[in-house]
């Protein structure tokens, strides 16, 4: 696909969006906190990616699948990854103004992650204006992030909001394209593209 195709698509996904809100662009509605592998594990497609092609592509494919959502959305989305196998120190990668990667030091879990950040959202300003939201199908994490005043979300509602984004987002494009399920390539702009593909040979 050509760039002015890919160019055109991801403009479609910002205007419409931010169209549909009165807050300014700059302004997230809600900050997203995904726990990366409670997903890639709850997504039948995702574990297809994983088990025939590693994690590797199946971060690739999740962070993907979440661009568009979370533009149209309004969230800052951070996918966060465990890295507690890992002799890696703690880590973040912007993939775009919407998105990023948190890969959690060594020997600390996803979970962990997540439960701090929304220990500490309780004494942030931020608080009174944006939503807090952990997205993770695991039922103690689940009680602990809701015990914390987050709001949850299961790994299976998630699948249905992307899916439903992404096809009223291809309902907007002229001509329709045929919908490729929730990765939606197409939609990114040339920057998130290269970032993605440098996903592909691990981190």
């Amino acid at each position: 696909m050509c760039d002015d195709e890919v160019r055109r698509t991801y403009l479609i996904v910002a205007s419409w969006r931010s169209s549909l809100s009165p807050m300014p662009r700059s302004s997230f509605q809600a900050v997203f906190l995904v726990d990366g592998y409670n997903v890639v594990g709850a997504w039948a497609d995702l574990r297809q990616v994983r088990d025939q092609y590693g994690l590797e592509e199946a971060r690739r494919c999740l962070a993907e699948s979440l661009i568009s959502y979370s533009t149209f959305q309004g969230f800052d989305t951070q996918v966060v990854f465990d890295a507690q196998y890992q002799d890696s120190c703690r880590d973040r990668e912007v993939i775009t103004s919407n998105l990023c990667l948190c890969y959690t030091d060594f020997g600390e879990t996803a979970d962990t992650y997540i439960e701090k950040a929304c220990a500490d959202f309780r004494f942030d300003l931020r608080k009174f204006h944006q939503r807090l939201i952990v997205a993770t199908s695991d039922r103690a994490q689940q009680l602990t992030v809701t015990g914390y005043g987050a709001e949850w979300m299961s790994a299976e509602r998630l699948a249905a909001e992307v899916d439903a984004v992404a096809r009223r987002v291809q309902r907007k494009q002229k001509p329709a394209k045929k919908s490729s399920g929730r990765f939606l390539a197409h939609g990114l702009d040339p920057e998130a593209q290269r970032k993605l593909a440098q996903l592909r040979f691990g981190k």
